[in-house]
């Protein structure tokens, strides 16, 4: 009995949310999109949803953490900790954009979003992305520049370039997510408006188009190389140039360390990069796999959750502010 008026109230919000006819023409354009998530069990659900909060608070605090103890520090008034609050504030603006409607559509069981709100949901979280993956690639450059060539680095990173390329790590996401959702913005959408995913992913989407998308994704795949491919060569040239001159190190404990933090830093940018290239540039057909929201997790859930935590684990400097902030503390209770 369960079961069945289950299916009846499913069925009864596909009819409420059906396409609406345009015209005296046979074609329907979808006026909103069903998200289908992970599961339609409601004890499944609940449990997802108190492991998505937990992961999102923990999340936003962590970042949180960080942006305080930099602006509070003076010391931590440096290209390295500017490039981590951007990725901070970046992380918290990202997981906004899908973890709190993920968590709603658990508890309404309700996935329906307008298309109004999946484009946009679409475009920002694609601006971000682009935003991050550029920014990973510029902090790398930043490490192999001050381990590398610490003479040249306050020179060089002085004049102001981190600003720069924070500046233009912000602008080209944007850019480039703009040019992506525009081209999607120009398809027609009819018939089809089941997204099997937890929220609007630019790839899950297009598949629901009723026309030709090969410009679209010819756009998509040109846009992956510029925020996937450059960046992730820039990174693994800047960390191999880092290894480089930590096996000339002469102390092995500080050999040892370096390559610890280098290798941590490494698992999250291949963990990142690796499941968005294969989400957007390797070629997949059919609808009906959960494949892709299985990959899209790492990317959404789990590596905003890892940065803070591998970025500051063994940075004797976070450490330092920390203990500063908590004596700070200590002295106004007492106050």
């Amino acid at each position: 009995m369960d079961n069945y008026l289950r299916i009846a109230e499913k069925q009864q919000r596909e009819e409420q949310w059906e396409e609406v006819r345009t015209g005296d023409e046979n074609l329907t354009s979808v006026k909103y999109f069903i998200l289908m998530g992970f599961s339609n069990d409601q004890r499944t659900q609940i449990l997802l949803f108190v492991v998505i909060l937990l992961i999102y608070s923990l999340t936003i605090m962590g970042n949180l953490v960080i942006i305080m103890l930099v602006w509070a520090d003076s010391s931590l008034h440096t290209p390295m900790y500017f490039f981590l609050t951007n990725l901070s504030g970046l992380e918290i603006c990202y997981v906004t954009t899908t973890l709190p409607q993920m968590m709603a559509n658990l508890l309404s069981g309700n996935g329906a979003i307008s298309f109004t709100c999946c484009m946009t949901q679409m475009y920002i979280t694609l601006a971000l992305g682009g935003t991050e993956c550029l920014l990973l690639s510029a902090m790398a450059y930043d490490r192999c520049l001050a381990i590398c060539h610490p003479l040249l680095y306050v020179s060089i990173m002085g004049r102001g370039l981190h600003v720069l390329l924070a500046s233009l790590c912000w602008a080209g996401g944007f850019l480039l997510a703009s040019i992506n959702v525009g081209t999607t913005l120009g398809l027609p959408f009819c018939h089809a408006n089941h997204i099997n995913h937890f929220f609007c992913e630019l790839p899950v989407v297009l598949k629901l188009s009723c026309a030709d998308t090969h410009v679209t994704e010819a756009f998509i795949f040109l846009a992956s190389v510029v925020l996937l491919l450059i960046p992730l060569t820039i990174i693994l040239i800047s960390y191999g140039l880092v290894l480089s001159s930590v096996l000339h190190m002469r102390s092995t404990a500080g050999r040892r360390k370096a390559f610890s933090t280098c290798g941590s830093h490494l698992i999250v940018v291949t963990l990142f990069y690796s499941t968005v290239i294969s989400m957007y540039m390797i070629p997949r057909s059919g609808s009906t796999s959960d494949r892709d929201k299985k990959i899209a997790v790492f990317y959404i859930v789990v590596t905003p959750l890892l940065n803070p935590i591998i970025y500051t684990l063994r940075n004797k400097d976070i450490h330092g502010a920390t203990a500063k902030a908590l004596r700070r503390l200590a002295i106004l209770k007492k106050s």
